[in-house]
Protein backbone atom coordinates (compact mmCIF):
# COMPACT_ATOMS: atom_id res chain seq x y z
CA UNK A 1 0.00 0.00 0.00
CA UNK A 2 1.20 3.55 -0.48
CA UNK A 3 -1.04 6.10 0.47
CA UNK A 4 -0.92 4.58 4.20
CA UNK A 5 0.24 5.10 7.92
CA UNK A 6 3.91 5.85 8.09
CA UNK A 7 5.68 2.71 9.55
CA UNK A 8 6.91 2.61 13.37
CA UNK A 9 10.81 2.38 15.06
CA UNK A 10 12.91 -0.90 15.04
CA UNK A 11 14.85 -1.12 17.58
CA UNK A 12 18.30 -3.74 18.70
CA UNK A 13 20.44 -4.64 21.21
CA UNK A 14 23.38 -6.89 21.49
CA UNK A 15 25.02 -7.84 24.63
CA UNK A 16 28.53 -10.21 24.92
CA UNK A 17 29.85 -10.35 20.90
CA UNK A 18 33.17 -9.24 19.51
CA UNK A 19 31.35 -7.09 16.37
CA UNK A 20 28.37 -5.72 18.77
CA UNK A 21 27.91 -2.79 16.46
CA UNK A 22 28.59 -4.65 13.43
CA UNK A 23 25.79 -7.18 14.71
CA UNK A 24 23.19 -4.10 15.63
CA UNK A 25 23.88 -2.67 12.07
CA UNK A 26 23.14 -5.61 10.23
CA UNK A 27 19.86 -6.13 12.66
CA UNK A 28 19.12 -2.49 11.87
CA UNK A 29 19.19 -3.21 8.24
CA UNK A 30 16.33 -5.64 8.76
CA UNK A 31 14.34 -4.06 10.78
CA UNK A 32 14.51 -0.85 7.74
CA UNK A 33 10.87 -1.43 7.26
CA UNK A 34 9.79 -0.34 10.97
CA UNK A 35 11.66 3.78 10.00
CA UNK A 36 13.57 5.24 7.21
CA UNK A 37 14.08 8.90 8.64
CA UNK A 38 17.19 8.37 10.86
CA UNK A 39 19.16 5.32 12.20
CA UNK A 40 21.93 5.46 15.60
CA UNK A 41 23.79 3.08 16.72
CA UNK A 42 25.76 3.20 20.49
CA UNK A 43 28.56 0.96 21.61
CA UNK A 44 29.94 -0.01 24.85
CA UNK A 45 33.67 0.34 24.75
CA UNK A 46 35.50 -0.47 28.16
CA UNK A 47 33.57 2.77 30.51
CA UNK A 48 32.81 4.96 27.99
CA UNK A 49 29.63 5.12 25.10
CA UNK A 50 30.53 5.39 21.12
CA UNK A 51 27.45 7.02 19.26
CA UNK A 52 27.04 7.81 15.91
CA UNK A 53 23.27 8.84 14.32
CA UNK A 54 21.97 10.56 11.12
CA UNK A 55 19.35 10.93 8.97
CA UNK A 56 18.39 8.39 5.93
CA UNK A 57 18.68 4.74 5.78
CA UNK A 58 20.88 2.77 7.65
CA UNK A 59 23.33 1.95 4.81
CA UNK A 60 23.31 6.14 4.10
CA UNK A 61 23.72 6.57 7.68
CA UNK A 62 26.97 3.88 8.24
CA UNK A 63 29.49 2.49 6.46
CA UNK A 64 32.55 0.09 7.40
CA UNK A 65 34.52 3.18 9.03
CA UNK A 66 32.18 4.30 11.12
CA UNK A 67 31.47 0.60 12.06
CA UNK A 68 34.81 -0.17 12.92
CA UNK A 69 35.13 2.94 15.16
CA UNK A 70 31.93 1.75 17.52
CA UNK A 71 34.24 -0.72 19.59
CA UNK A 72 32.85 -2.84 21.96
CA UNK A 73 30.90 -6.09 23.03
CA UNK A 74 27.79 -4.19 23.39
CA UNK A 75 25.41 -1.93 21.72
CA UNK A 76 21.94 -0.73 21.02
CA UNK A 77 20.58 0.56 17.65
CA UNK A 78 17.24 2.28 16.36
CA UNK A 79 15.59 3.21 13.08
CA UNK A 80 13.04 6.14 13.18
CA UNK A 81 10.18 6.78 11.77
CA UNK A 82 8.69 9.70 13.67
CA UNK A 83 5.65 9.47 15.80
CA UNK A 84 6.31 12.33 17.47
CA UNK A 85 8.69 14.82 17.32
CA UNK A 86 9.88 16.17 14.10
CA UNK A 87 12.50 14.67 11.32
CA UNK A 88 15.56 16.31 12.98
CA UNK A 89 19.25 15.06 13.79
CA UNK A 90 18.14 15.95 17.79
CA UNK A 91 15.37 13.85 17.38
CA UNK A 92 17.47 11.06 16.01
CA UNK A 93 17.92 7.66 18.85
CA UNK A 94 19.67 6.49 20.71
CA UNK A 95 19.55 9.59 22.63
CA UNK A 96 22.89 9.32 25.37
CA UNK A 97 23.32 11.22 28.05
CA UNK A 98 26.12 11.81 30.99
CA UNK A 99 24.82 9.81 33.68
CA UNK A 100 26.65 8.01 36.56
CA UNK A 101 29.68 6.06 35.29
CA UNK A 102 29.78 6.13 31.87
CA UNK A 103 26.63 7.67 30.45
CA UNK A 104 23.13 6.11 29.49
CA UNK A 105 21.69 5.31 26.53
CA UNK A 106 18.19 4.11 25.16
CA UNK A 107 16.32 3.68 22.11
CA UNK A 108 12.43 3.51 22.45
CA UNK A 109 9.65 1.89 19.99
CA UNK A 110 6.15 3.37 21.00
CA UNK A 111 4.53 6.24 22.09
CA UNK A 112 3.76 7.43 25.96
CA UNK A 113 0.11 8.95 26.28
CA UNK A 114 0.93 11.17 29.11
CA UNK A 115 4.43 12.72 28.14
CA UNK A 116 3.43 16.19 27.74
CA UNK A 117 1.86 16.07 31.54
CA UNK A 118 5.07 14.44 32.92
CA UNK A 119 7.52 16.85 30.82
CA UNK A 120 5.69 20.07 32.06
CA UNK A 121 6.06 18.92 34.94
CA UNK A 122 10.08 18.26 34.79
CA UNK A 123 10.28 21.49 33.46
CA UNK A 124 8.59 23.18 36.17
CA UNK A 125 11.09 21.25 38.35
CA UNK A 126 13.50 22.65 36.16
CA UNK A 127 14.34 20.24 33.42
CA UNK A 128 15.76 21.46 30.16
CA UNK A 129 14.97 19.45 26.75
CA UNK A 130 17.02 19.18 24.06
CA UNK A 131 14.20 17.47 21.55
CA UNK A 132 10.67 17.08 21.52
CA UNK A 133 10.69 13.12 21.83
CA UNK A 134 8.89 11.62 24.71
CA UNK A 135 11.48 9.17 24.68
CA UNK A 136 13.84 11.93 26.49
CA UNK A 137 11.02 12.60 29.25
CA UNK A 138 12.14 8.93 30.48
CA UNK A 139 15.67 9.75 30.59
CA UNK A 140 14.59 12.97 32.75
CA UNK A 141 12.74 10.83 34.83
CA UNK A 142 15.43 7.97 35.58
CA UNK A 143 17.91 11.40 36.24
CA UNK A 144 15.70 11.84 39.19
CA UNK A 145 14.46 9.13 40.43
CA UNK A 146 16.16 7.02 43.33
CA UNK A 147 18.02 4.30 43.57
CA UNK A 148 21.04 2.61 44.14
CA UNK A 149 21.61 0.77 40.66
CA UNK A 150 20.39 2.06 36.79
CA UNK A 151 18.02 -0.37 36.75
CA UNK A 152 16.38 0.51 39.95
CA UNK A 153 15.90 3.85 38.69
CA UNK A 154 14.89 2.72 34.90
CA UNK A 155 12.12 0.99 36.69
CA UNK A 156 11.10 4.20 39.13
CA UNK A 157 10.90 6.37 36.00
CA UNK A 158 8.56 3.93 33.94
CA UNK A 159 5.71 2.96 36.91
CA UNK A 160 5.40 6.70 36.04
CA UNK A 161 4.89 6.49 32.18
CA UNK A 162 1.39 5.29 30.25
CA UNK A 163 1.06 4.25 26.91
CA UNK A 164 3.42 1.93 24.77
CA UNK A 165 7.39 1.29 25.00
CA UNK A 166 9.51 -1.54 23.80
CA UNK A 167 12.78 0.05 25.02
CA UNK A 168 16.94 -0.58 24.88
CA UNK A 169 19.06 1.13 27.28
CA UNK A 170 22.57 0.73 27.07
CA UNK A 171 25.42 1.15 30.27
CA UNK A 172 29.12 0.77 29.85
CA UNK A 173 28.69 -2.54 31.57
CA UNK A 174 24.97 -3.75 30.71
CA UNK A 175 22.23 -3.95 28.57
CA UNK A 176 18.48 -3.68 29.71
CA UNK A 177 15.63 -4.47 27.93
CA UNK A 178 11.65 -3.44 28.99
CA UNK A 179 8.14 -3.96 27.06
CA UNK A 180 5.69 -2.13 29.03
CA UNK A 181 2.73 -3.93 30.38
CA UNK A 182 0.28 -3.76 27.99
CA UNK A 183 2.52 -5.28 25.54
CA UNK A 184 1.60 -2.89 22.85
CA UNK A 185 4.87 -2.98 20.73
CA UNK A 186 6.75 -6.08 20.05
CA UNK A 187 9.96 -7.55 21.52
CA UNK A 188 11.94 -10.33 21.48
CA UNK A 189 14.61 -12.45 22.93
CA UNK A 190 17.73 -14.28 20.97
CA UNK A 191 20.60 -15.38 21.31
CA UNK A 192 24.15 -16.46 19.38
CA UNK A 193 24.48 -19.74 21.09
CA UNK A 194 28.42 -20.59 19.83
CA UNK A 195 29.15 -17.06 20.98
CA UNK A 196 26.98 -16.81 24.05
CA UNK A 197 25.72 -13.42 23.05
CA UNK A 198 22.13 -12.35 23.96
CA UNK A 199 20.29 -10.11 21.15
CA UNK A 200 16.73 -8.54 21.84
CA UNK A 201 15.10 -6.68 18.98
CA UNK A 202 11.98 -5.71 17.73
CA UNK A 203 11.12 -8.31 15.19
CA UNK A 204 12.65 -12.01 14.56
CA UNK A 205 13.77 -11.36 11.16
CA UNK A 206 16.72 -9.39 12.84
CA UNK A 207 17.59 -12.76 14.61
CA UNK A 208 17.50 -14.32 12.17
CA UNK A 209 19.86 -12.30 9.42
CA UNK A 210 23.02 -12.46 12.19
CA UNK A 211 22.64 -15.95 13.09
CA UNK A 212 20.87 -15.44 15.99
CA UNK A 213 18.23 -18.26 17.81
CA UNK A 214 14.97 -16.96 19.12
CA UNK A 215 13.97 -18.27 22.45
CA UNK A 216 10.65 -16.29 23.47
CA UNK A 217 9.09 -12.75 23.35
CA UNK A 218 10.42 -10.18 26.12
CA UNK A 219 7.18 -10.80 28.17
CA UNK A 220 4.35 -7.20 28.77
CA UNK A 221 5.91 -5.85 31.47
CA UNK A 222 9.03 -7.56 32.21
CA UNK A 223 12.49 -5.46 32.51
CA UNK A 224 15.65 -7.58 31.81
CA UNK A 225 18.75 -7.12 33.06
CA UNK A 226 22.01 -8.69 30.66
CA UNK A 227 25.21 -8.22 31.72
CA UNK A 228 28.56 -10.34 32.15
CA UNK A 229 26.00 -12.35 35.06
CA UNK A 230 23.63 -13.36 33.19
CA UNK A 231 19.85 -12.63 32.42
CA UNK A 232 18.13 -11.15 35.31
CA UNK A 233 13.75 -10.98 34.67
CA UNK A 234 11.97 -7.92 37.21
CA UNK A 235 8.72 -8.28 36.49
CA UNK A 236 7.77 -4.81 38.88
CA UNK A 237 4.66 -3.59 37.71
CA UNK A 238 0.94 -4.30 38.02
CA UNK A 239 -0.35 -6.85 35.89
CA UNK A 240 -2.59 -5.31 32.50
CA UNK A 241 -4.78 -6.80 30.18
CA UNK A 242 -2.52 -7.51 27.29
CA UNK A 243 -3.33 -5.53 24.21
CA UNK A 244 -0.89 -6.24 21.44
CA UNK A 245 -0.85 -4.19 18.39
CA UNK A 246 -2.42 -6.27 15.30
CA UNK A 247 -1.62 -3.84 13.05
CA UNK A 248 2.09 -5.66 13.36
CA UNK A 249 -0.09 -8.66 11.87
CA UNK A 250 -1.88 -6.63 8.74
CA UNK A 251 0.88 -4.29 7.32
CA UNK A 252 4.00 -3.54 10.25
CA UNK A 253 6.07 -6.82 10.91
CA UNK A 254 7.68 -8.19 7.90
CA UNK A 255 5.96 -11.71 6.48
CA UNK A 256 9.08 -13.92 7.23
CA UNK A 257 9.35 -12.55 11.21
CA UNK A 258 7.40 -14.18 13.90
CA UNK A 259 5.18 -12.00 16.17
CA UNK A 260 3.36 -12.24 19.74
CA UNK A 261 3.77 -16.57 18.96
CA UNK A 262 2.70 -16.90 15.21
CA UNK A 263 4.27 -16.12 11.87
CA UNK A 264 2.99 -12.86 9.88
CA UNK A 265 2.97 -14.58 6.87
CA UNK A 266 0.56 -17.18 7.99
CA UNK A 267 -1.72 -14.97 9.76
CA UNK A 268 -2.26 -12.70 6.59
CA UNK A 269 -2.45 -15.84 4.62
CA UNK A 270 -5.47 -16.30 6.96
CA UNK A 271 -6.41 -12.86 6.83
CA UNK A 272 -7.06 -13.90 3.16
CA UNK A 273 -9.00 -17.13 3.63
CA UNK A 274 -11.32 -15.69 5.64
CA UNK A 275 -11.69 -12.27 3.48
CA UNK A 276 -12.69 -14.68 0.82
CA UNK A 277 -15.46 -16.45 2.92
CA UNK A 278 -17.59 -13.35 3.97
CA UNK A 279 -16.22 -11.30 0.92
CA UNK A 280 -16.19 -13.57 -1.96
CA UNK A 281 -17.15 -12.39 -5.47
CA UNK A 282 -17.44 -13.67 -9.04
CA UNK A 283 -14.04 -13.05 -10.64
CA UNK A 284 -11.88 -14.58 -13.14
CA UNK A 285 -8.29 -13.35 -11.36
CA UNK A 286 -6.76 -12.22 -7.84
CA UNK A 287 -3.83 -9.85 -7.86
CA UNK A 288 -2.45 -7.99 -5.03
CA UNK A 289 -1.29 -4.51 -3.98
CA UNK A 290 2.64 -4.96 -3.47
CA UNK A 291 4.03 -5.77 -1.19
CA UNK A 292 1.89 -5.96 1.84
CA UNK A 293 -1.42 -7.50 0.22
CA UNK A 294 0.90 -10.57 -1.19
CA UNK A 295 -0.27 -13.18 1.72
CA UNK A 296 -3.47 -11.61 1.98
CA UNK A 297 -4.03 -11.95 -1.79
CA UNK A 298 -2.92 -15.49 -2.22
CA UNK A 299 -5.07 -16.61 1.06
CA UNK A 300 -8.01 -15.34 -0.77
CA UNK A 301 -7.10 -17.17 -4.22
CA UNK A 302 -6.81 -20.24 -2.41
CA UNK A 303 -9.78 -20.01 -0.25
CA UNK A 304 -11.58 -18.86 -3.85
CA UNK A 305 -9.89 -21.69 -6.07
CA UNK A 306 -9.30 -18.35 -8.26
CA UNK A 307 -5.93 -17.83 -9.74
CA UNK A 308 -3.28 -15.42 -8.13
CA UNK A 309 -1.36 -13.03 -10.76
CA UNK A 310 0.87 -10.48 -9.95
CA UNK A 311 -1.03 -7.61 -11.80
CA UNK A 312 0.79 -4.54 -10.62
CA UNK A 313 4.23 -4.63 -10.36
CA UNK A 314 5.96 -2.35 -7.59
CA UNK A 315 9.50 -0.65 -8.08
CA UNK A 316 11.62 -1.25 -5.70
CA UNK A 317 13.93 1.58 -6.10
CA UNK A 318 12.02 4.01 -5.51
CA UNK A 319 14.22 6.96 -3.35
CA UNK A 320 12.47 9.29 -0.86
CA UNK A 321 12.70 12.02 -3.31
CA UNK A 322 12.30 12.58 -7.31
CA UNK A 323 11.33 15.18 -9.62
CA UNK A 324 7.88 15.13 -11.10
CA UNK A 325 7.14 15.79 -14.87
CA UNK A 326 5.93 19.52 -15.64
CA UNK A 327 3.49 17.79 -17.79
CA UNK A 328 0.89 16.45 -16.01
CA UNK A 329 1.27 12.36 -15.81
CA UNK A 330 -2.20 10.88 -14.77
CA UNK A 331 -1.47 9.13 -11.32
CA UNK A 332 2.23 9.90 -11.36
CA UNK A 333 2.16 9.48 -7.81
CA UNK A 334 1.71 5.83 -7.74
CA UNK A 335 2.82 4.87 -10.68
CA UNK A 336 6.49 5.51 -9.85
CA UNK A 337 5.68 3.00 -7.38
CA UNK A 338 3.21 0.52 -9.24
CA UNK A 339 2.81 -0.42 -12.59
CA UNK A 340 -0.18 -2.27 -13.44
CA UNK A 341 0.29 -5.29 -16.59
CA UNK A 342 -2.24 -5.33 -19.24
CA UNK A 343 -1.03 -8.15 -20.18
CA UNK A 344 -2.18 -9.60 -17.12
CA UNK A 345 -5.61 -8.14 -16.07
CA UNK A 346 -7.27 -7.30 -19.84
CA UNK A 347 -10.52 -8.39 -20.20
CA UNK A 348 -10.87 -9.81 -16.52
CA UNK A 349 -12.76 -9.02 -13.74
CA UNK A 350 -10.55 -8.28 -11.26
CA UNK A 351 -10.33 -8.76 -7.51
CA UNK A 352 -7.69 -6.01 -6.27
CA UNK A 353 -6.40 -7.32 -2.48
CA UNK A 354 -4.74 -4.48 -0.24
CA UNK A 355 -4.20 -4.63 3.74
CA UNK A 356 -6.15 -1.57 4.45
CA UNK A 357 -7.58 2.33 3.19
CA UNK A 358 -6.30 5.06 5.04
CA UNK A 359 -7.54 8.35 3.08
CA UNK A 360 -8.84 6.31 0.08
CA UNK A 361 -6.90 8.64 -2.79
CA UNK A 362 -3.99 5.90 -3.47
CA UNK A 363 -7.27 3.10 -3.81
CA UNK A 364 -8.70 5.06 -6.18
CA UNK A 365 -5.48 5.53 -8.29
CA UNK A 366 -5.24 1.41 -8.07
CA UNK A 367 -8.72 1.36 -9.26
CA UNK A 368 -8.25 3.74 -12.12
CA UNK A 369 -4.79 2.12 -13.33
CA UNK A 370 -6.17 -1.44 -13.21
CA UNK A 371 -9.10 -0.48 -15.20
CA UNK A 372 -6.90 1.35 -17.67
CA UNK A 373 -4.80 -1.37 -18.17
CA UNK A 374 -8.44 -3.42 -19.71
CA UNK A 375 -10.23 -4.74 -16.53
CA UNK A 376 -13.58 -5.03 -17.09
CA UNK A 377 -14.84 -4.84 -13.54
CA UNK A 378 -12.20 -4.32 -10.34
CA UNK A 379 -13.24 -5.78 -7.09
CA UNK A 380 -11.15 -4.21 -4.27
CA UNK A 381 -10.95 -6.67 -1.07
CA UNK A 382 -9.23 -5.05 2.22
CA UNK A 383 -8.00 -7.55 4.54
CA UNK A 384 -9.11 -5.97 7.56
CA UNK A 385 -11.69 -3.92 9.58
CA UNK A 386 -12.08 0.02 8.28
CA UNK A 387 -10.05 2.46 9.96
CA UNK A 388 -11.65 4.80 11.44
CA UNK A 389 -9.21 6.41 14.56
CA UNK A 390 -6.22 7.58 14.87
CA UNK A 391 -3.31 5.78 17.11
CA UNK A 392 -1.65 7.01 20.12
CA UNK A 393 0.52 4.06 20.43
CA UNK A 394 3.92 4.53 18.46
CA UNK A 395 1.46 5.02 14.86
CA UNK A 396 1.88 7.88 12.93
CA UNK A 397 -1.56 8.09 11.77
CA UNK A 398 -3.64 10.69 10.03
CA UNK A 399 -6.30 12.54 12.33
CA UNK A 400 -9.78 11.08 12.57
CA UNK A 401 -10.87 13.71 9.85
CA UNK A 402 -8.69 12.46 6.97
CA UNK A 403 -9.62 8.54 7.45
CA UNK A 404 -12.00 7.90 4.99
CA UNK A 405 -13.59 5.16 7.08
CA UNK A 406 -14.53 7.75 9.65
CA UNK A 407 -17.48 9.68 8.70
CA UNK A 408 -18.31 7.31 5.50
CA UNK A 409 -20.08 4.00 4.72
CA UNK A 410 -18.83 1.09 2.40
CA UNK A 411 -20.87 2.19 -0.03
CA UNK A 412 -19.84 5.69 0.13
CA UNK A 413 -16.16 4.78 0.06
CA UNK A 414 -16.61 2.56 -2.93
CA UNK A 415 -18.13 5.23 -5.00
CA UNK A 416 -15.12 7.14 -3.70
CA UNK A 417 -12.29 5.02 -5.26
CA UNK A 418 -14.79 3.81 -8.18
CA UNK A 419 -14.70 0.19 -7.21
CA UNK A 420 -17.52 -2.37 -8.70
CA UNK A 421 -17.16 -3.65 -5.22
CA UNK A 422 -15.53 -2.89 -1.79
CA UNK A 423 -15.48 -5.50 1.06
CA UNK A 424 -13.61 -5.29 4.62
CA UNK A 425 -11.93 -8.18 6.91
CA UNK A 426 -15.15 -7.85 9.73
CA UNK A 427 -13.25 -7.41 13.49
CA UNK A 428 -15.09 -10.78 14.02
CA UNK A 429 -12.72 -12.25 11.01
CA UNK A 430 -9.77 -10.24 11.99
CA UNK A 431 -9.60 -12.44 15.37
CA UNK A 432 -10.63 -15.92 13.44
CA UNK A 433 -6.99 -17.03 13.36
CA UNK A 434 -6.93 -17.33 16.98
CA UNK A 435 -7.27 -21.19 18.58
CA UNK A 436 -10.47 -21.88 20.01
CA UNK A 437 -10.47 -20.73 23.49
CA UNK A 438 -8.02 -18.06 23.20
CA UNK A 439 -8.63 -14.38 24.27
CA UNK A 440 -7.69 -12.13 21.71
CA UNK A 441 -5.75 -9.83 23.69
CA UNK A 442 -4.89 -7.35 20.98
CA UNK A 443 -5.61 -3.55 20.94
CA UNK A 444 -7.73 -2.44 17.53
CA UNK A 445 -8.08 0.77 18.47
CA UNK A 446 -8.04 2.00 15.10
CA UNK A 447 -10.69 0.02 13.61
CA UNK A 448 -12.76 0.13 16.70
CA UNK A 449 -12.29 3.64 18.64
CA UNK A 450 -11.41 1.66 21.88
CA UNK A 451 -8.47 3.22 23.62
CA UNK A 452 -7.27 0.22 26.13
CA UNK A 453 -5.33 2.83 27.49
CA UNK A 454 -6.82 6.24 28.23
CA UNK A 455 -6.05 9.12 26.26
CA UNK A 456 -6.12 13.05 27.75
CA UNK A 457 -6.45 16.26 26.28
CA UNK A 458 -2.85 16.40 26.70
CA UNK A 459 -1.70 13.22 25.29
CA UNK A 460 -3.75 13.89 22.07
CA UNK A 461 -2.25 17.45 21.45
CA UNK A 462 0.94 15.13 22.22
CA UNK A 463 0.24 13.62 18.82
CA UNK A 464 -1.11 16.89 17.31
CA UNK A 465 -4.16 15.60 17.32
CA UNK A 466 -7.69 17.17 19.22
CA UNK A 467 -10.71 14.77 19.26
CA UNK A 468 -13.31 14.70 23.02
CA UNK A 469 -11.58 12.86 25.14
CA UNK A 470 -15.41 10.52 25.78
CA UNK A 471 -14.46 9.13 22.33
CA UNK A 472 -11.15 7.53 23.34
CA UNK A 473 -13.35 4.90 25.38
Amino acid sequence: MVDRFHEECGVVGVFGHSEAANLAYLSLYALQHRGQESAGIVSAHEDVLLSHRGLGLVNEVFNEDIIRKLKGTAAIGHNRYSTAGKTLLKNTQPFVVEYGRGGLAVAHNGNLVNARELREHLEGQGSIFQSNVDTEVIMHLIAVSRGERVIDRIIAALAQVRGAYSLVFLTPRELIAARDPNGFRPLVLGRIEDKNAVVVASETCALDLIGAKYEREVEPGEVLRISDDGIESFRPFPSSPRTACVFEYIYFSRPDSRIYGRNVYEVRKEYGRQLAREQGVAADIVIPVPDSGVPAALGFAEESGLPFDMGLIRNHYVGRTFIEPRDNIRHFGVKVKLNAQADVLKGKRVVVVDDSIVRGTTSKKIVQMVRQAGATEVHMRISSPPTIGPCFYGVDTPTKEELIAHDNSVEAIRQFITADTLGYLSERGMFAFLKQGETNGFCAACFTGRYPVPVTDAGRKNQLVLFDVAEAG
